[in-house]
């Protein structure tokens, strides 16, 4: 097979091509009106991120292992692997399971929940996301189990309170097609919120972040993402990247911690998974997008990476 060169688009901010390759699934968004005292158990949702933003009032977080931590006004919590977590009016307040309060559902993904008592008002947007791409997923992964975004802090004020304030003018008239401006808007918040992290975390200067950051990785590292059918060779990625085939192949496995070939099957394969899974595409299909121009060899290949042959995963799945 020939060798393609591949000059990708936006090879100057590799790492923003992975932040465009977030697409969220919105599984359901909640606007809540709790008047304390009130406590809520949210489950564990299992490959999915939570977020919870509180609108007006405040609420304290508890996690088990962890110190309870009191959510302003104005403030984003996400949980990016959707780890169960309560919210409650007090920090020794009860917290009963979400799905026991009653909620008004206004669309398919966006429901009303209000929750009665003498004390003080606090409302609360929460949603439940997911994602459908390999490299979304691969830097979910990477991110802590908790991200709080402060909205007095001097980086996010700014974004996050004129978002807030859109949020808050919606909900308050929550006009026709109201429900579907605040859920883009909360995708906005969720997509700032992790550029927050990378700009200011230390974890994110290191391995796969710094490699997209990289001016010479980068490139090879978005080619791989944007065309993995391609027939890339370590000399093509290393060309691309403008080094030596050496230094390119020992670069890479330094700071993404396997080899550059290695990395390209387990993005090819991973990408494969994802497409017999959640898409309708034939099998044939999957493997030339996989860089296989036979379905058998794609299926050998498949098998002994996933230990199972496409078909019976998708028979699973």
């Amino acid at each position: 097979m020939q060798e393609v060169h591949f000059q990708p688009p936006g090879a100057s901010d590799p790492l923003g091509e992975v932040l465009h390759m977030l697409k969220l699934n919105g599984t359901l968004y909640c606007r809540a009106e709790l008047c304390a005292p009130w406590g809520v158990a949210m489950p564990r949702m299992d490959n999915s991120m939570l977020f919870i933003v509180i609108m007006s009032g405040e609420g304290w977080l508890r996690m088990p292992g962890r110190e309870s931590i009191l959510i302003r006004e104005g403030s984003m919590v996400v949980l990016p692997r959707g780890q169960a977590v309560d919210l409650a009016s007090r920090p020794e307040q009860a917290a009963l399971p979400l799905f026991d309060y009653p909620a008004r559902k206004v669309s398919e993904r966006y429901e009303m929940m209000e929750i009665d008592g003498p004390g003080p008002v606090t409302r609360a947007m929460t949603g439940v996301v997911s994602f459908d791409d390999v490299a979304a997923r691969r830097l979910i992964a990477l991110l802590p189990e908790l991200l709080v975004v402060d909205r007095w802090n001097d980086v996010a004020g700014g974004w996050l309170r004129s978002t807030l304030d859109l949020i808050s003018h919606e909900a308050a008239t929550l006009k026709p097609g109201g429900e579907a401006v605040i859920t883009r808007l909360a995708d906005i918040l969720i997509i700032q919120a992790i550029r927050t992290w990378l700009d200011g975390a230390a974890e994110a200067q290191r391995g796969w972040l710094a490699a997209l950051r990289d001016p010479m990785l980068g490139r090879a590292l978005v080619a791989m993402h944007g065309t993995p059918e391609h027939d890339w060779t370590l000399d093509g990625l290393a060309r691309l990247a403008g080094m030596s085939r050496s230094g390119f192949a020992a670069r890479f496995a330094d700071m993404v911690g396997q080899p550059a070939m290695r990395y390209l099957t387990d993005w090819r394969m991973h990408r494969a998974r994802l497409a017999l899974l959640e898409s309708r595409a034939a099998v044939s299909q999957v493997a030339r997008g996989a860089g296989y121009q036979s379905e058998a060899a794609f299926g050998r290949a498949f098998k002994q990476f996933f230990g199972e042959s496409p078909g019976s995963l998708r028979r699973a799945g």
